[in-house]
């Protein structure tokens, strides 16, 4: 095939979107004739390659568009790229890169000498987005609104999205929910009429879909997430950003109790990284992390939360409550407690909920009031029935470890009726357990005796392993017989392959006191080997 007719292949399949066939198309075409690609089909490359999974070559071709239009004495052209190359930059992490190409597409608009929409796109929408990924919210806001100003006046369509996208971001981030949720709802209705490119797109979802699960708000998520994998089906050959819609199906279908379908998923994201979506090492690593720790795999899900961590993402609260499931509640309330002293108003709404949890488990029941009450706050302006299941819940965690039983029950029923209109079997039947410990202490032991047996088998059909081991505890009806609570600590902490200093230190224990609580256990179960004792947790719900 002629380079000419390569290249025209090549846009023909870029106007398709078929990422594959174009990224190879101009390949070709560049091999045959490396001056042959003009700098309009350079920037087609650089789309196909950069939505393909590749950004190292999408950044080449784009550089050469760019330098292709300087040549050309065409500074829109040259600084349309430039603005392009730092927002592409910044998506995959490489700041100070990315602030290089700002800098030099300023200079550029400087050399244009007018205020129309590249000029703003330039200018403007790479600074605006790292002003808000780094924090300086009000600088970002000014930002956005000046971007809103330009797309007024000159009409364009895109430009005026992302003013909508990033101040409805900015706005969320600083707790003006309702107003932040206009503005991106404006921003994802552009999306839904075509008024954005792909890139583009990708980048909205990518931020909103996270946008709406901080603010719990499972419409929007579900209406989205679902649109944005049928946009990304509709593209088989799309590599980028496709693991993102595969991992948060998965958190939408494990919500649901489809916990199959969320492995399912989740796995798929996870192939998606390994062909090449550069986004997804986070979503796809913590969503797999989330389901082994709710199935009691606890050495899986402490991997799976460290590769997400490598990305550059915090994996909480994941993986404190693992370290709470794992019995070391102690280290759990170190963690979140870290946490949610760096996190920003949105990021610290979400860690709320586990707050409640791990600090009601550590008996710090001041610090748990605290969070519940920040939680009762928020959903005051912004109430979804999500987050009343949520705040529900955590109210009657907290009235019950106060003292407050009756009114704890009142907060139990109200969540578990709230979970029932999502459909959340796993909450409901946690919900189940907490309603039975509520009427242990208001001394009905039969009724509560029956929360904890409906509880069991939902537990049990899901394959949780980890609430059901908990519930055994509660119960009395351990598996292990009569392991004591300590040496079911160490027996989990075995199957986890940790050595007896690993588990030493974990449960603040010296190396002696351990093999000795291992030399029980053997004992106690007639066991021989970390492994026969790892199986036996496995097998009997423990882990």
């Amino acid at each position: 095939m002629t380079a000419s007719g390569a290249i025209e292949r090549g846009r023909s399949a870029a106007a398709a979107r078929r990422w594959s066939e174009a990224c190879d198309r101009f390949a070709e075409a560049r091999s045959a004739d490396p001056a042959g690609l003009s700098a309009p089909d350079l920037e087609l490359f650089a789309t196909a390659s950069f939505l393909r999974g590749r950004p190292t070559t999408a950044f080449e071709a784009l550089t050469s568009a760019h330098e292709s239009y300087l040549a050309s004495d065409e500074t829109v052209g040259a600084a349309r790229t430039a603005g392009w190359l730092a927002l592409e930059l910044l998506e995959v992490g490489e700041v100070s890169s990315s602030a290089n190409w700002i800098a030099r597409g300023l200079r550029l608009v400087e050399r244009l000498g007018d205020s129309g929409s590249v000029s703003g796109f330039v200018a403007l929408v790479p600074a605006a987005f790292t002003a808000m990924f780094v924090g300086d919210i009000p600088e970002a806001i000014r930002r956005f609104d000046a971007i809103g100003a330009i797309a007024e006046r000159t009409g364009d369509l895109e430009l005026a999205a992302h003013a909508a996208f990033g101040r409805g971001k900015a706005l969320t981030t600083i707790g003006r929910t309702a107003e932040g949720f206009a503005g991106l709802d404006a921003a994802m209705d552009a999306v839904r009429r075509g008024e954005v490119s792909p890139i583009t797109t990708c980048m909205f979802f990518r931020i909103v879909l996270d946008v709406w699960h901080e603010g719990f708000d499972l419409d929007r998520a579900e209406k989205w997430t679902a649109y944005f994998a049928e946009w990304c089906g509709a593209q088989p050959q799309l590599v980028a950003y496709s693991g993102q819609a595969h991992a948060y199906r998965a958190q939408l279908l494990l919500l649901h109790g489809s916990w199959a379908e969320a492995s399912a998923a989740a796995h798929l994201a996870e192939e998606r990284l390994r062909a090449g979506d550069f986004t997804a090492g986070f979503v796809a690593n913590h969503q797999l992390a989330e389901l082994h720790r709710l199935r009691g795999e606890f050495r899986a899900a402490d991997d799976r939360y460290r590769r997400a961590a490598e990305t550059g993402w915090d994996p909480q609260p994941g993986l404190a409550l693992l370290r709470l499931a794992e019995g070391d509640a102690e280290t759990a309330q170190t963690m979140i407690r870290q946490r949610v002293a760096a996190a920003d108003d949105a990021v610290r709404r979400r860690l709320l909920p586990a707050v409640v949890e791990i600090e009601t488990a550590a008996r710090d029941v001041v610090a748990a009031r605290r969070a519940a009450d920040e939680l009762s706050a928020f959903q005051r302006s912004a109430p979804t029935t999500l987050l009343a299941a949520v705040v529900a819940a955590c109210e009657a965690r907290v009235l019950l470890d106060e003292g407050q039983a009756e009114r704890a029950l009142g907060s139990v029923d109200a969540a578990r009726a709230s979970w029932s209109a999502l459909e959340a079997p796993y909450e409901m039947a946690s919900c189940g357990v907490l309603r039975g410990r509520i009427l242990s202490a208001l001394g009905d032991t039969e009724a509560a005796a029956a929360e904890f047996d409906a509880a069991r088998a939902v537990f049990v059909d899901l394959g949780a392993r980890s609430a059901l081991a908990e519930l055994n505890i509660l119960t009395g009806e351990r598996p292990a017989g009569t392991l004591t609570a300590r040496e079911v600590e160490v027996l989990r902490l075995v199957s986890t392959g940790l050595t007896n200093r690993g588990i030493a230190e974990r449960l603040s224990l010296s190396e002696k006191t351990v093999a000795r609580h291992l030399s029980n256990i053997f004992g106690k179960l007639g066991l021989s080997t970390r492994s026969a004792a790892t199986a036996y947790a496995y097998e009997h719900g423990l882990i």
